[in-house]
């Protein structure tokens, strides 16, 4: 019998065989044109085949601030950190799994991230759609941010219960003047610039006229085109106008049926109800989802080893570097300062110390292996200082470097990219801010109020400069505004230069009228020569390969500097912070949090008197 169902078998196979030799003919194994005979209770037969297969879907979740700082392969406390290529990576992964049919993406909150972030996020998720492949988004809410990366989807799906605030967008910029007046401290300050209003909220209680005419072109560059264009032509069988898209946002918010029938989304379910359609979405029998597909997992620890947790402390062993080509990602993320980078949990964020930056610059440069560099850019700036030695590494670096701009490459975060051959930015990105300034937060009233007095014993006019207790006098004045014209040359001088060098013609005169200190989005960067090209990473790599003689299309090794810290290394440097104010305390005060973030890299950089940088964070809610 089992002869018998052999030899029934191999015939069957040299039938198949056969009628593939025959491409024109059906051919029920292979596929093929089909008779138009070749139904069954009026369905063709592929559909009835179609209709039986199970499907996999790779399911992500996406939410957070989206940070980009390199983040070590292994972590100690559960699973390692994520950061935006990691997320990117695992979407391209199920782009070219041959296993994976579908994407279901899970949106929580991105309020966080910037319009930068958004754009990488969304053109990865064209590039997935483009397979053929499709994107479920699924959301409990959606506010702006999260509202686009859906519409980047083939589907949006909200719980009944759920809600779509789409308001608009608004800018609030807190002024810490009065609440400085009130604990007898004062910020001394010395710009260049009209437009260079970084110091604003600690020397005023309200905008400057410059300020307010430069963030209102901003939040309009961002309306128009970040949310009204994208809505229009995300959803084209609606057919909406722009003054159409801006009546229904004027209506906002909307509960889950109300945004349903305006067809802002795609339908209303619970999450069970959700998943468990899928696979008739799919035309399919069956669907079986991937949870949190291809997110790294916890190391698993043998505390029965003593070294086991030493070793894990110490983070993954380290590989033996490949002879491959590569290029260089180079990540300088947060603010500016002289040092080393570190991480600073309660002031909030990542700074970018020169000498980590310059270091990864030269191991790239002398790495025979790397081929490009591109500078990976989503900082405020900070030290002017420190912006000019990291500029000197790239201007001497032999290696071709691409500049890429994410959230936000403004004052000293614009002046690192000069030395690249070409700029890619954004259309959301915040740049420019061609300008300097210098502050020191004076103590010397709250040390009075507080019962202590100081007395001072000097040789030297300006010796008082770098005193926090009493402001500059005239003489010091004089001395420090000297010295932040001549940085303003500097920066001019460095730009006229790097951009001339890039092909973009522009004269001194030309560049006077975008400088001091105004800010632009990539969008108006690139209409004014700023910037070369609007692209995302991706397209800065490719830029990068073109650079070096390599064909863009070709698949090369990516070398990620800085390399992450691992716990060990941090603790044993001194500079592991417990985030356990910022996580927790912190947390139920946003606008805390917000005046620690924006103090912060002020205090970081106390020791620098002349700051490049936007001490208050641009975002549009």
């Amino acid at each position: 019998m089992i002869r018998w169902m052999m030899t029934v078998a191999a015939g069957w196979m040299m039938v198949a065989t056969a009628l593939a030799d025959e491409p024109k003919k059906f051919n029920p194994f292979l596929g093929g044109d089909r008779p138009a005979a070749a139904e069954k209770n009026g369905k063709p037969d592929a559909e009835r085949h179609d209709a039986e297969k199970v499907v996999t879907i790779a399911h992500m979740k996406l939410a957070g601030d989206l940070s980009e700082a390199p983040v070590p392969d292994e972590s100690l406390f559960g699973p390692p950190r994520e950061n935006l290529r990691t997320k990117l990576d695992r979407i391209r992964k199920a782009a070219n799994d041959p296993k994976i049919d579908a994407l279901y993406l899970e949106i929580g909150s991105l309020n966080e991230a910037g319009f930068g972030k958004l754009n990488e996020v969304r053109q990865e998720l064209a590039d997935f759609r483009k397979t053929g492949k499709k994107v479920f988004a699924y959301a409990e809410t959606v506010g702006t941010k999260e509202y686009l990366i859906g519409l980047a989807c083939d589907e949006l799906i909200l719980p009944e219960s759920g809600s779509v605030e789409l308001i608009g967008m608004r800018m609030e910029l807190t002024f810490y003047k009065n609440t400085l007046d009130l604990l007898r401290l004062k910020a001394d300050v010395l710009k260049v610039g009209a437009y260079k209003s970084a110091v604003e909220p600690f020397i005023s209680d309200k905008m400057s006229p410059e300020n307010r005419e430069q963030l209102t072109a901003l939040l309009d560059d961002h309306f128009e085109n970040e949310l009204v264009a994208r809505m229009v032509n995300a959803r084209p069988s609606r057919r909406w106008t722009a003054e159409q898209v801006k009546a229904i946002i004027d209506q906002g918010p909307f509960t889950a049926r109300k945004a349903l029938a305006l067809g802002l989304i795609d339908g209303i379910a619970y999450a069970d109800e959700f998943e468990a359609s899928l696979a008739k979405k799919l035309s399919a029998k069956e669907s079986k989802i991937e949870r949190n597909y291809a997110k790294p997992k916890a190391a698993e620890l043998d505390f029965s080893n003593p070294f086991a947790l030493f070793a894990a402390l110490g983070g993954p062993k380290k590989s033996r570097a490949s002879k491959n080509p590569k290029i260089a990602v180079i990540y300088a993320i947060g603010g500016i300062s002289t040092g080393k980078s570190s991480i600073d949990p309660l002031m909030g964020g990542e700074t970018v110390g020169s000498e980590t930056l310059v270091e990864a610059i030269r191991t790239a440069d002398q790495d025979p292996t790397v081929k490009a560099i591109v500078l990976r850019i989503d900082s405020p700036g900070g030290s002017a200082l420190a912006s000019d030695i990291i500029w000197r590494a790239l201007k001497v670096c032999r290696k071709p470097v691409v500049a890429s701009m994410g959230d936000v490459a403004a004052s000293g975060g614009y002046y690192i990219a000069m030395p690249a051959a070409k700029i890619y930015a954004e259309p959301g990105t915040i740049t420019g801010s061609i300008g300097v300034f210098g502050m020191k937060l004076v103590t010397g009233g709250l040390e009075q109020w507080g019962g202590m007095n100081t007395e001072v014993i000097a040789r030297g006019k300006n010796s008082g400069v770098m005193s926090t207790t009493f402001p500059w006098t005239e003489s010091e004045r004089e001395a420090l505004t000297a010295t932040i014209e001549d940085f303003y040359e500097q920066f001019l001088s460095k730009t006229l230069a790097g951009r001339q060098a890039a092909g973009v013609k522009l004269d001194r005169a030309g560049l006077e009228k975008l400088a001091g200190g105004r800010v632009w989005t990539g969008r108006q960067a690139k209409a004014n020569g700023l910037v070369d090209e609007l692209g995302t990473l991706r397209d800065a790599i490719a830029g990068a390969k073109t650079l070096a003689g390599i064909d863009p299309k070709q698949e090369m090794e990516l070398l990620i500097l800085p390399k992450a810290q691992s716990f060990l290394d941090k603790l044993m440097e001194g500079e592991e912070n417990l985030p356990f104010f910022s996580e927790h305390l912190l947390s139920s005060s946003p606008r805390i949090r917000q005046a620690l973030n924006d103090c912060g890299l002020l205090l970081r950089t106390k020791s620098d008197p002349i700051k490049a940088f936007l001490p208050f964070r641009i975002q549009f809610k």
